[in-house]
């Protein structure tokens, strides 16, 4: 009996061109997350196409649509059945940007992950401009959208200060925290733990760890369609992101500090105020009972006490985080030497 013929999988050269380029290592990953933009996505996969095709390299695009309510996923999921570049990622429910974001690194497969908004006001012709700074070297490249096409009461303004108060706070300093459009090396995500409200200060995180970041001013266009999901509510939840971001980038190793020098100041206020009371007892023979004074002295003992206990166990909770997963406290970004190089482990 002869044996069945095999058949040739057909060489790369052989397929359509977006499915041979869908079989090579993408250099690039697009990262986008979408939620309720069916009339954008259209001209979103157009745009998205043409940028690649100018590119000139390999690339991936993975959409996250976030627990969509319109046809958003439907038009997604036509798009990746005709294109395999296309990779969509559906949420059950909406969890949010930072969360979309996170998705999308954990699938992403480039050497660089480009991020951007699903609504057409970032424009993915600017991503050259973005890799040429990462190929200078750089970790991390935030775009700055430096002529803002959006209303300037609530949306210049208040991300104007914002910006300000994050560059002070945070030691790494741009123009622009709010604009999705950024390029991170892969191997620096890596190292970076997204929760809550994050995604914005990606920046700053990877900073904390040795990343290099710069900026570059990129195109910026004025919504087409839909209506924008954030408005100057997020102000609250970005200065309570930006608390956390600062205590974890500088006491995340070491709660005792913040906490223990807290304790110590209301302790020792609190000592020198029962100090002053009793003195006025002892020497001029002053009713101190019913005054607030002593209240307050014994209230600030009481609550520096228990700063210094949270800061205790901060510190054990520090030790099982990191002890548990075997997480180190340090990043490596290279090793010369020793039997060979290895870099950012």
């Amino acid at each position: 009996m002869n044996a069945p013929a095999v058949k040739e999988a057909p060489a790369a050269g052989d397929l359509p061109k977006t499915r041979a380029t869908s079989l090579l290592q993408p250099k690039i990953s697009i990262v986008i997350p979408l939620y309720n933009e069916e009339e954008s996505i259209p001209h979103l996969v157009e745009a998205l196409d043409a940028a690649i095709a100018n590119y000139g390299q390999p690339a991936e695009v993975i959409i996250v649509d976030d627990g969509s309510k319109d046809r958003s996923f439907e038009l997604l999921k036509e798009v990746a059945e005709r294109d395999p570049r296309y990779t969509i990622i559906r949420f059950r429910r909406n969890f949010g940007q930072t969360a979309a974001f996170a998705a999308g690194f954990a699938h992403a497969r480039g050497e660089v992950v480009i991020t951007m908004d699903a609504d057409l006001q970032n424009d993915p012709m600017d991503i050259p401009l973005l890799m040429a700074k990462i190929e200078e070297g750089y970790d991390i490249v935030s775009g700055w959208r430096k002529n803002r096409q959006d209303r300037w009461l609530d949306r210049k303004l208040p991300s104007m200060l914002a910006n300000r108060l994050i560059s002070n706070v945070t030691d790494v300093r741009l123009h622009d925290y709010g604009c999705s459009l950024k390029a991170y090396r892969t191997e620096v995500l890596k190292h970076v733990r997204l929760y809550g409200e994050l995604h914005r200060f990606i920046p700053a995180l990877a900073s904390q760890v040795g990343a290099t970041v710069t900026e570059v001013p990129v195109n910026h266009r004025s919504r087409q369609y839909g209506r924008s999901k954030y408005g100057i509510s997020r102000t609250i939840r970005v200065m309570l992101d930006l608390i956390n971001v600062w205590f974890l980038g500088t006491y995340s190793t070491r709660p005792i500090h913040v906490f223990g020098a807290l304790g110590l100041g209301s302790i020792a206020l609190g000592v020198l105020t029962g100090l002053y009371l009793t003195s006025l007892k002892l020497f001029w023979g002053a009713s101190i009972g019913n005054r607030p004074l002593l209240l307050l002295a014994v209230l600030l003992v009481v609550i520096g006490v228990q700063l210094v206990t949270m800061g205790l166990l901060a510190e054990m909770i520090t030790r099982t985080y990191y002890e548990s997963q075997n997480k180190p406290i340090y990043v490596v970004r290279e090793i010369v030497g020793r039997g060979g190089q290895q870099e950012d482990s």
